[in-house]
């Protein structure tokens, strides 16, 4: 059943003997694997290492390099015929990963995706719109699968045409959507071109926001847009795809479903764990899979566990929304600035639109960071003086937040390219 009150709620004592029982099983599957088979056996280690379950800090990191430099199978656990699912990253950063399931890891899977969308009150007789792509990314099939095990009406309408999309949300009375936060936006400029109200014109009731990082401000205006609640998830193909963390009714901070995942926060430059929190880097081991069992996988994820308990009952931690990667940092004039900052200052400027791309270029021995940003029509259509106001006025606002001076360019709505999958906020033509 994928609503199990027992394990949400259970007493945090048993939670944690539930997690090293599982874990003691996981590092008796993963050494079963060509790469943990023989790191184990230089490391010499294995079950008998683990009596609690802060022993799992014996273990080394691995990391997305180890992943890639044992294409393609040399992390599986179990022998080949037993796998069903193969899933891959997008490969932006180099060669992608992949990740391989189990009849049992697509069904645990599928539960955990079930109990992120119950809890939010999806039931039964909704109607579920999924617009996110279907294929190598976990996305699209795994809150595919999640719906389907609630029973809900699950229109598996993929990535992009906007129009069909507004089309299908009012002809089949669409209830629920999982969307990218950015194609939320995007989504509602052209229900204006169609002169549709989305309030008035559709049923939707909440969506399910992932894929992207994206801000607070960025929720609040997709909500204040629609009406409807939006709730924050966070996943990652490696640990399974979606389904990983979700947000409750109170939203605040993202439940990590510790039966499934032992979770650590580190110091990314010491390699240390940090007291809750504090913020770090997500650390994640994966307790119930099957065909590619990870140990102390470096997600790369900043973030922080939420001290305290919630409101709504559940015994399972919280960790914030994701503040950035460790690996998309923008060091410009020896400043750190990551593109979520950019972002939040950029979405409390009335005028701005639904988008916006940093450049980051190199002249001589200069850098330079350009900020493109999408403003309302209006802008283009009114007088120079206008436009260069709000031009300044967002130059001002982000060097006030990330202490840098940024060029800033206004473009037109929707002339800045849109992917199906992750958008593109950085494009860096410095040269080392």
């Amino acid at each position: 059943m994928y609503w199990e009150k027992s394990i949400e709620t259970m007493k945090r004592a048993k939670l944690q003997e539930l997690q090293l029982n599982r874990l003691k099983e996981t590092i008796g599957r993963t050494k079963k694997s060509f790469y943990y088979g023989k790191l184990f056996k230089e490391k010499k280690l294995g079950i008998s290492a683990i009596k609690k379950l802060k022993d799992i800090e014996k273990f080394p990191f691995t990391t997305k390099d180890d992943l890639r430099e044992h294409w393609p199978y040399g992390f599986i656990a179990v022998p080949k015929e037993e796998l069903v699912r193969m899933h891959s990253s997008s490969g932006t950063t180099g060669r992608a990963t992949v990740v391989f399931h189990t009849i049992k890891d697509i069904a645990v899977w599928s539960n955990l995706l079930a109990r992120c969308m119950y809890m939010t009150g999806m039931r039964k007789r909704d109607v579920f719109q999924n617009m996110m792509s279907y294929g190598l990314f976990t996305g699209g099939l795994g809150f595919h699968y999640g719906a389907e095990k609630i029973g809900a009406l699950i229109i598996p309408a993929g990535a992009g045409n906007s129009k069909r999309q507004i089309q299908l949300m009012r002809d089949f009375g669409t209830t629920v959507i999982h969307v990218i936060p950015s194609y939320a936006l995007h989504l509602s400029t052209v229900f204006e071109e169609l002169k549709i109200n989305s309030r008035r014109d559709t049923k939707v009731k909440m969506a399910f926001l992932g894929a992207e990082p994206h801000t607070e401000k960025m929720r609040k205006k997709i909500e204040d847009i629609y009406g409807y609640k939006a709730f924050n998830s966070y996943g990652l193909s490696e640990m399974n795809g979606p389904g990983v963390a979700f947000e409750c009714p109170e939203q605040n901070g993202m439940h990590i479903w510790e039966d499934s995942f032992l979770v650590e926060i580190i110091n990314p430059k010491t390699l240390q764990p940090v007291a809750d929190g504090e913020e770090g880097e997500l650390v994640m081991t994966s307790l119930q899979r099957e065909g590619m069992p990870l140990i102390r996988y470096r997600t790369k994820d900043l973030t922080r566990i939420i001290p305290g308990t919630c409101p709504c009952g559940r015994i399972h931690r919280r960790i914030e929304r994701i503040k950035g990667r460790t690996d998309d940092m923008i060091i410009l004039k020896g400043v750190n600035i990551f593109p979520m900052q950019v972002e939040k200052k950029l979405m409390e400027i009335p005028g701005v639109g639904t988008n916006f791309l940093i450049i980051l270029d190199r002249e001589e021995f200069n850098d330079m960071m350009t900020v493109k940003v999408e403003v309302d029509k209006k802008y283009f259509s009114g007088e120079i003086k206008q436009m260069e106001t709000l031009r300044k006025k967002i130059v001002e606002e982000l060097k006030n937040e990330i202490l840098v001076t940024p060029k800033v360019d206004l473009v037109e709505p929707d002339s800045i390219p849109k992917g199906e999958g992750k958008v593109v906020r950085v494009v860096d033509n410095r040269k080392e």
